[in-house]
């Protein structure tokens, strides 16, 4: 995409609705996907023990699938865009999503390994053993959480992001606050977690993580029912000249 071509109506609006629905597939796959995991999570040795409903975790699985395709999707589909603003940002924002997607593949994994060690436990190994192990991996999905979709989230769908609408005027700017104040907190609460100041999913870590969760859900709800907005710079090509881009992207006056 050219930098100083104005990008059509018709082109902003295929990128924004499609954009937009990619962050409420996010929504539609990752919260019942942390539904359906609980067994796993709350009673790992128990699932192990028990007869276990593998099937339900399967398909949560499945869901964190799609998640992990849709939270690619939010940042590649937008990002001829987005790097017209500010390209270090813009990739630095793919970066996050591709980061966050990371420990979410690492959780899955996890999950998936309790369930094989239930229906296909190791010859020769004691049930405490494979109790232990069974903790453990459940144990390395909670941490995944909390470094990707309570961490990582706070850099790229809060700070970076946020900042890339606020300058851009996509977005309305007082809805872009949501991320630029929600991002600090998600992180915040993140790290509290991590030195024991509060519980995973505590009261501290769930206030903290609402005007991140209303931000990317407004998000997705403007893309996909408003779309951009038509005065933003970006899409009309008059931007200032980015020092960081090549000068031969700047076409000098005759």
């Amino acid at each position: 995409m050219d930098y100083h071509r104005p990008v059509s109506a018709a082109e902003s609006r295929r990128m924004s609705l499609t954009t937009g629905i990619m962050w409420l597939i996010t929504f539609a796959t990752s919260i019942p996907a942390l539904w359906l995991y609980q067994p796993v999570l709350d009673d790992p040795t128990g699932y192990v023990a028990g007869a276990g409903d593998d099937n339900r975790i399967f398909f949560a699985c499945f869901l964190e699938l799609l998640l992990i395709i849709s939270n690619l999707a939010t940042a590649v589909i937008p990002y001829p865009l987005l790097k017209r603003q500010h390209e270090g940002c813009a990739l630095g924002y793919v970066a996050a999503r591709t980061m966050e997607c990371t420990f979410i593949l690492v959780g899955i994994l996890s999950v998936l390994t309790v369930v094989g060690l239930r229906t296909d436990p190791p010859g020769g190994v004691s049930q405490d053993t494979i109790g232990s192990l069974t903790y453990t991996f459940a144990a390395v999905k909670d941490w995944t959480f909390l470094l990707g979709p309570g961490f990582v989230v706070g850099i790229g769908n809060g700070l970076l992001f946020g900042y890339l609408m606020y300058t851009s005027g996509l977005v309305p700017r007082r809805m872009t606050w949501l991320g630029l104040i929600g991002g600090p907190l998600l992180i915040a609460s993140g790290v509290a977690v991590m030195f024991g100041v509060d519980q995973p999913s505590g009261t501290l870590q769930g206030l903290c993580t609402i005007p991140e969760a209303l931000w990317e859900l407004l998000v997705g709800l403007y893309f996909t029912f408003k779309g951009f907005r038509a005065e933003a710079p970006i899409l009309r090509g008059n931007l200032p000249i980015d020092p960081v881009q090549p000068s031969s992207t700047v076409v000098p006056a005759t």
